[in-house]
């Protein structure tokens, strides 16, 4: 038998967790890592697992097994891991964190001085300029309205770069 090598599946939008369902099924290797996440819908909290890595799934593979991977509706493109033990360090010490820390995720690529788009929420649709950053999550946003500005604080998840 082959040697076992990593490869990552990027999947179709919203395709993680499906396609680590299928490699189950299937019986092959696969890792995906997620962090918990609580949203509140209409006054009751929901917690949910969500990919770290939005987009990626894991996977270790022999070679005849490319193509029944491949071959699912779930991949859009899989990636070779050129450097194999580095790879198996680094997603070894990020389960590891998961596993140990109480809040991980990857930190949005939105920083000072970005233009950017809100998501969600009453404000939907509005551009603004991120003014600060404060942690992880918070954004202090500048909007500016007839030639008037207004701050407004919004978790960083809701915003959109353009």
């Amino acid at each position: 038998m082959s040697e076992l090598l990593w490869f990552v599946a990027h999947t179709r939008p919203r395709c993680e967790k499906k396609l680590a369902e299928y490699c189950g099924r299937e019986q092959l290797p696969v890792t995906l890592p997620c962090y918990r996440a609580a949203h509140k819908y209409r006054g009751k909290t929901v917690t949910f697992q969500k990919p770290l890595f939005p987009g990626y799934v894991f996977l270790q593979l022999v070679g005849d097994q490319r193509r029944k991977i491949q071959q699912s509706d779930y991949v859009a493109n899989l990636l070779e891991v050129f450097d194999q033990q580095l790879f198996a360090r680094q997603l070894e010490e990020i389960l590891l964190a998961l596993d140990t820390c109480e809040e991980i995720r990857l930190a949005p690529a939105i920083g000072k001085g970005m233009r950017v788009k809100i998501k969600h929420g009453p404000l939907r649709g509005i551009e603004g300029w991120v003014e600060e950053r404060y942690g992880m999550n918070t954004v202090l946003l500048r909007l500016d309205f007839i030639a008037q500005a207004a701050a407004v604080k919004l978790d960083a998840n809701e915003l959109e770069l353009i």
